[in-house]
């Protein structure tokens, strides 16, 4: 029988710790890289809105 190892998921064999280890890793470091790029700053996405209220190409009136 394989030896288990107690880790935050329960006990397990070594190669799952290994691989819990590594999806952790990986999950940390895309969620540091997503706030580094502002992919969860509300300002940006609420800009382009912005400028279509404001009339910047979405002219309908002038079209005809």
């Amino acid at each position: 029988m394989a030896v288990m190892i107690h880790s935050k998921y329960g006990y397990e064999p070594p190669e799952w710790v290994q691989a819990d280890s590594r999806l952790d890793k990986w999950c940390k470091d895309n969620k540091r890289r997503a706030k580094q790029h502002g992919a969860f700053n509300l300002e940006n996405k609420t800009k382009p809105v912005y400028q279509a209220l404001q009339g910047d190409g979405f002219k309908l009136e002038n079209k005809g």
